[in-house]
Formats: C-alpha cells, sequence, structure tokens
C-alpha cells in the first residue's frame, strides 16, 4: 500500500475539455427528415443538416445561421403546398364573374286562389268622436286586422297577377283609400285615424305616423291644421291645451314610438312657442311668444338635389365646382342614370291580406354618435358636410326645409339635409332580421336601394292632440308659386306671403305631394316589369329549366354582366 505522504509522480498534461469529450454521430441525411409531410415541411422532402466540427480551444463558438423560411400562409398563396392532401386550410372560393345586382328570389308554394282578389284596408273600429275649433265632428276609429311595420320590418302590399309568373305571380298593390294619406301600416300602437287616413290623434305619449309617400328629389308640399292642441281661445276653467302636435319629414330609420325630431332621422317643428327641433334639440324659430294653436295651418316645403347629386355625394364623387352648375344647368352633358331599385322581399299571409315582407333599414352607429357624443378616441370632430369621410354624416346641397303659418312665410329651420341613399342608409343585416317577429328568411344586402328610401311626411300627437293632413292639391294655404301655376277649388284661401320672400318662377315649383303618390304607383309597376322580365331572361320562371336548382331559402342572382336591369328599364320606358 502506497504512502499517502510519499512523493507521487509527476501527472501527464490533460487534453483541452472539449475535445476530450466525445461528438454525436452524425444521422443519415435520408433519416433526419420526416416521411410524412406536415404543415412545417409541406414538401415531404429531405433535408441535409451539416454539422460544424468543434471549435478550437480557446475560440468563441458562434450561433449557427439558420435559413429563414417563408411561413405557412405565404407558402399557401403561393400555391406551394403540394396536392389537396397537404393544405392546411381549405382552398378559398373562386370570385364570381362580376355583375349586376339583382333581387333575391324564393321557392314559393303556387298562390292561392284567394290571392288573386283585391286588398282590403284595416278593420275599422269606432273609438272616439270630438269637436274640432271650427264645430265640425270628427271621429276616430282603431284599426285593426293589419300588420305594422315593426322594428327590422317593413311591409307593403301585394297580390297575385297571372301576367308575372317568374316572379311567382306576386306583384305591388294598394288597397283603399287611394290617394297620398296616412299610412295605417307605418304608424305605432294606439294611434286612431279616420277611415281616409288624413286625421290622427292619439291618447297616449308621444308617438308617430308617416305618410305613403317618400320624397327623394325636387320640390314638394303639404300642410296640416291643428284640430286638437294648444287653446286659441282660452276661457276660465279651460285647459291650457288639448294635447300637443309636432309636425316634419322623417327617414325610414325615425322610431315611430318617438315624436318627430327626437334622432338624427327627423326634422320637426313643436307646437309650443314654434321652436325646431333636431336630434331631441330645441331652437327658437318662431318669433317669441308666437305658438302653433287650434286652427292653425302649418305648410312645409321641402327641397332635395337630383338623385343623380344625391348618388355623387354618398359615393364620395362630389365636386361642387363642377356637379353644381351641371345641377343649375339641368345636367348638360346628356347623361341619363336610373336608380338601381333592388327589392328583397318576400309574400306572406296575414288574416286576410297579403303583404310584401322586406328588411328594413337601421340606425348607424355614426348618427347615433352624433346625437349623443362621446369624449372617446373614435369621436369625430368633424361636423356633416357633402363630403364628410363618413357616408351617413354627408349632407346635399341645396336641401331645405321651409314653414308656413297660414300661409305666411316663417322662414327656413333646417339646411343641407343628411343624404339618405344607401350606402348613407343600411338595411338590417341577417342577425338583426331573424327572430324579431317576421319571417326570418330575408336576410339584408345592407347597401341595397329598395326604393323606400327618403323624406316621408310625418305627424306626432301626444295625449289628445289631433291633426288634419292635406297633401293637395287643393290646398288651405298654397305656397305662391304653387297658387300661379295650379287652378284651386274654391275652398282655396289666397296665400298671404311675404311678396319679398316669394321666390321666381321657373320649372323648379314646388308640386303637391299628392303627385308623388302617382309617380310612386308608376314606379311600382316599372320595376315590377324590370323584375319580372329579369328573371324571365334568365330562365328562372315557372317550369324554367333552372328552377329547380333554387335553394329552399332563397338564392340570390346576378344580371349578366354588360346587359341588364339598365337595358329593360330603358326599354320598357320608351314602350
Amino acid at each position: 500500500m502506497a504512502d499517502p505522504s510519499s512523493p507521487q509522480p509527476p501527472r501527464e498534461t490533460t487534453p483541452s475539455l472539449i475535445s476530450s469529450i466525445p461528438q454525436k454521430r452524425a444521422l443519415p441525411d435520408d433519416t433526419h427528415s420526416p416521411a410524412v409531410p406536415s404543415p412545417l415541411n409541406p414538401d415531404g422532402k429531405s433535408q441535409k443538416v451539416q454539422i460544424q466540427p468543434p471549435a478550437e480551444e480557446g475560440t468563441t463558438m458562434g450561433r449557427e445561421k439558420r435559413t429563414k423560411k417563408e411561413s405557412l400562409k405565404k407558402r399557401e398563396s403561393k400555391g406551394a403546398t403540394g396536392g389537396d392532401s397537404s393544405r392546411a386550410s381549405p382552398a378559398p372560393k373562386p370570385k364570381e364573374q362580376p355583375g349586376e345586382m339583382a333581387p333575391l328570389r324564393y321557392k314559393l308554394a303556387p298562390p292561392k286562389i284567394t290571392d288573386f282578389d283585391l286588398p282590403r284596408g284595416p278593420v275599422f273600429t269606432s273609438h272616439h268622436e270630438v269637436q274640432d275649433s271650427e264645430g265640425r265632428s270628427i271621429e276616430f276609429y282603431e284599426t285593426s286586422d293589419h300588420v305594422y311595420n315593426k322594428k327590422n320590418f317593413h311591409y307593403t302590399h301585394c297580390i297575385a297577377d297571372p301576367t308575372f309568373p317568374s316572379m311567382f305571380y306576386y306583384r305591388n298593390t294598394e288597397p283603399e283609400p287611394y290617394g297620398a294619406h296616412l299610412n295605417f301600416e307605418d304608424a305605432a300602437s294606439h294611434m286612431y285615424f279616420d277611415q281616409q287616413g288624413t286625421h290622427v290623434t292619439s291618447d297616449k305619449g308621444f308617438r308617430m305616423a308617416r305618410a305613403n309617400v317618400a320624397v327623394r328629389e325636387g320640390r314638394w308640399y303639404w300642410e296640416c291644421k291643428v284640430t286638437r292642441g294648444i287653446l286659441k281661445k282660452k276661457n276660465e276653467g279651460d285647459p291650457e291645451s288639448h294635447g300637443h302636435i309636432r309636425l316634419g319629414f322623417a327617414r325610414r330609420e325615425a322610431s315611430l314610438d318617438a315624436p318627430v325630431g327626437f334622432d338624427a332621422y327627423s326634422y320637426g317643428i313643436r307646437d309650443k312657442s314654434g321652436q325646431k327641433i333636431h336630434m331631441s334639440r330645441p331652437k327658437d324659430f318662431f318669433p317669441e311668444g308666437e305658438d302653433i294653436k287650434e286652427g292653425d295651418v302649418i305648410g312645409l316645403e321641402i327641397q332635395l338635389p337630383s338623385e343623380r347629386l344625391h348618388r355623387k355625394v354618398v359615393q364620395g364623387h362630389y365636386n361642387p365646382a363642377v356637379d353644381l352648375i351641371a345641377e343649375d344647368e339641368g345636367h348638360p352633358d346628356g347623361i341619363s342614370e336610373y336608380p338601381n331599385i333592388i327589392r328583397d322581399r318576400i309574400p306572406i299571409r296575414f288574416k286576410a291580406h297579403i303583404y310584401f315582407e322586406k328588411i328594413d333599414y337601421h340606425t348607424t352607429k355614426e348618427l347615433e354618435e352624433l346625437m349623443n357624443p362621446s369624449s372617446g378616441p373614435n369621436n369625430s370632430s368633424e361636423p356633416p358636410n357633402p363630403n364628410h369621410t363618413s357616408p351617413a354624416l354627408r349632407t346635399l346641397p341645396n336641401s331645405y326645409i321651409k314653414v308656413y303659418k297660414n300661409g305666411k312665410f316663417m322662414g327656413t329651420p333646417f339646411t343641407d339635409l343628411l343624404a339618405f341613399l344607401p350606402p348613407a342608409s343600411r338595411m338590417v343585416n341577417n342577425q338583426q332580421a331573424g327572430g324579431s317577429g317576421g319571417s326570418g328568411v330575408l336576410g339584408g344586402r345592407d347597401v341595397l336601394d329598395d326604393g323606400s328610401v327618403g323624406y316621408y311626411p310625418a305627424v306626432s300627437v301626444f295625449r289628445g292632440g289631433a291633426v288634419e293632413c292635406n297633401f293637395g292639391p287643393n290646398f288651405w294655404y298654397p305656397p305662391p308659386e304653387f297658387s300661379q301655376q295650379q287652378p284651386q277649388g274654391e275652398d282655396v284661401i289666397v296665400a298671404e306671403g311675404d311678396a319679398s320672400q316669394k321666390p321666381e318662377a321657373g320649372e323648379n315649383q314646388p308640386r303637391a305631394l299628392a303627385d308623388r303618390y302617382d309617380e310612386q304607383i308608376v314606379e311600382d309597376i316599372l320595376y315590377d316589369i324590370v323584375d319580372e322580365v329579369g328573371f324571365w331572361s334568365l330562365g328562372l320562371g315557372r317550369g324554367g329549366s333552372k328552377d329547380e336548382k333554387l335553394a329552399e331559402g332563397g338564392t340570390g342572382l346576378a344580371m349578366p354582366p354588360g346587359g341588364g336591369r339598365e337595358e329593360i328599364k330603358e326599354l320598357v320606358q320608351d314602350d
């Protein structure tokens, strides 16, 4: 046994630590890569790996330089994924060929015999009777057995017609009473009308009714007489008023359960102090101390630019230096444009009636923000104007609303009205429309124009307030220009407007809204024919070869590129 205290022989010098560690053997090239393709190795090819030799002692080892690889999405976009089995995500759907949009078409059951009967109006049940300031007795009725335009859905009467087989025989129609009047379906509940739809009242809080005519362009005039409201002559013991009223214009998005002027979609005049109101912000308009009282007749005139200029505004192509001159000169370029009206609708039965059910237009967040501005980062400080970045906040040049009281011009409370043609107005989408009281079948294509957008004459009544609407042509107090161009009946009172406020006579003269009703009837007939011919030209008539290809829930169709609805409109109008 060696003595530990005895001297030891000298040790041999040890080699370097790195060189003394055994090296990992190199793997064969054909076994290093996976045999089955994967998202990280979609090609499934062998990848050679080079093993660097060990570094010399005392040298610094550098990081291995990696080869930059493209991401999976980039490789898929380049089509570098090989076969279908190596694709990690489904192939994108091929884009449809560009074409003009056409209405949705649904596979329906054949019409019943009763669907060919003439449409009927609502059932009238006497509710109460009142006397106006002139001593006339007015009987108000409760309407029933008809639908209401509830949130997200809009209803119009239809009828089966054998001359429209490609549309499954259904087309637009109108029941009695004929002519411009307050729309029984387009009113809030608990509102009472006379049988002609010209008088309206309510025993509840403020609610609104719209007329059955919409203004889209031009100058139009209508008037309202207050039959129940603020008393003109108050005796001892009499109440201050029999109710309250508001008058004005409202778009389709305006709420029927609120007064005119409540939101950004309507402009109104209050009976109290004659204030103008928009977005629930009343401002003085009439002279101090002047109210709208029982017996007063309020005339309302609206002017809107042509739809040609309107479309340029909402599409962001408006140039005031050029377009306003063309508007004043009546489009000297000679270009004739027709609105592309697309009506996605489906006939439904309700009791003894048949209606077209359509997706309605809904409020937009831009106008909600305009009415109730917030201090958040998304708040835009830019006021509405014709060239606003948001279509909903674009205004219409040369648009206004004028007000007359008993034939006297009171002023112009509103100018630069908000645009309403899509995309300024948007339809309710599929998620918003489903399960809201309608069939839930239709899905709104939100930027389509179905012909119903515009500014409607609207009235609001509050706890006994009542008005009588007169859409012409025999007005109580016609505007000055109107009295020159159209003969009136014996009961017409000559307007007492100030001569200094009298506009010069010209082609652009105000027209009675009763004429707009006739225009709407012609438009409905025209677009029914356009839809029928369009479906027929695609071979989609009843019994056609493509009829069985329509899906149960409906199929969106596109007109052939370069020829479709515009050519059909021109042919129909020429005939």
